[in-house]
């Protein structure tokens, strides 16, 4: 997805916030819970535009029966939360193949 995370999640309101104000270990904890299947990927590594940071490996949340992904996003001065977010197939597929095996 081409596009930056920052001004989808100012200027959007199709998304979800799950956990807020939090830490990397409870935004994990939430997408371990929450998503139908969790890839995970290495800290820098970019979804949807965003090099997400965190504790490795970072769990990225796919949800294909709603068309949804759940990641970590953090903030400064606000921490850490864990958002779903609609994207397409593609960013799915994209997600896949930048998975590492845990």
């Amino acid at each position: 997805m081409s596009f930056c995370l920052e001004t989808y999640l100012q200027q959007s309101e199709d998304y979800e916030v799950l956990l807020a104000k939090s830490g990397f270990k409870e935004c994990a904890k939430i997408i371990n819970e929450k998503a139908e299947k969790v890839f995970y990927v290495n800290p820098g590594d970019k979804v949807l535009g965003a090099r997400l940071i965190g504790i490795p490996p970072i769990p990225v949340g796919i949800c294909p029966s709603k068309g949804t992904i759940i990641i970590s996003y953090t903030k400064p001065c606000h921490g850490t939360a864990a958002i779903e977010i609609p994207v397409k197939n593609e960013d799915i597929e994209s997600i896949k193949e930048i998975a590492i095996k845990k």
